[in-house]
Parts: C-alpha cells; structure tokens; sequence
C-alpha cells in the first residue's frame, strides 16, 4: 500500500467525520458543534499524518492519537444527547461507527507494535 488513502481504517474515519459534520449542524450549542467537526476531524488526519511519517514508530504514535480522538468524539456524542443537544437516536449509528472505528484502531496499533520494521505497505 503506498498511501495512507487505501487505508479503510482512515476511510471510515473520513466517512465518520462527514456524518459528524451533518449532525454537529443540528446541534444549537455552538461550542459543542465545534468540538464535535474537531474531534471528528483529528481521527482520519492523525492516521495520515503518522501513516506519512513513514516509521513504524511514528505511525503508531499517531494511531494512538486517533484512537484518543475517537474517544473523545464519543463522549462528545454522548454529552450531546445527556444535555438534551439531539435525540439519542440521532446519534446512536454514529456512535456506533465511532466504537467500530476505535476497535479498527485499536487493531491497527496491535499490529504495529507486535511487529518490528515499517508496516506493511509503507513505502
């Protein structure tokens, strides 16, 4: 693999980010739509950043990044709907896909560290 772009972890993490953007409009507190984008964006722009670091190391590094951020986002999501932001099933598919992502990242970054050398595909 040559670029971080064929990733499906950073896929769906861009995909994430795009549903996040639509449900951070609905949201009427501005401070917490903002963090919402950020949050979201940080996910797919750290698994590129560290991706183009081009060592394992470093990649690994950002992917733990990622992994907080999706955290983050989560928790994000939840305060959304606890404070009465949106609806719970509003957010409950994209909190879905913001686990099934953080469990993506947390396999990813297994892989990188159980490993020696530059992953798999890095060029």
């Amino acid at each position: 693999m040559e670029a971080f772009e064929h990733l499906e972890v950073w896929r769906r993490g861009v995909g994430l980010a795009r549903r996040v953007y639509a449900l951070a409009d609905r949201v009427p507190d501005r401070a917490l739509a903002d963090q919402l984008r950020r949050s979201s964006l940080s996910v797919p722009s750290n698994i590129a950043e560290g991706y183009e670091r081009n060592t394992r190391p470093e990649f690994a590094r950002f992917v733990r990044m990622a992994k907080g951020s999706c955290g983050e986002l989560r928790t994000q999501l939840i305060l959304a709907v606890v404070t009465g932001q949106v609806q719970e099933q509003e957010v409950a598919s994209v909190l879905d896909e913001a686990r099934q992502l953080s469990r993506m990242l947390g396999a990813l970054l297994v892989a990188l560290t159980r490993r020696s050398g530059k992953p798999t595909g890095m060029r």
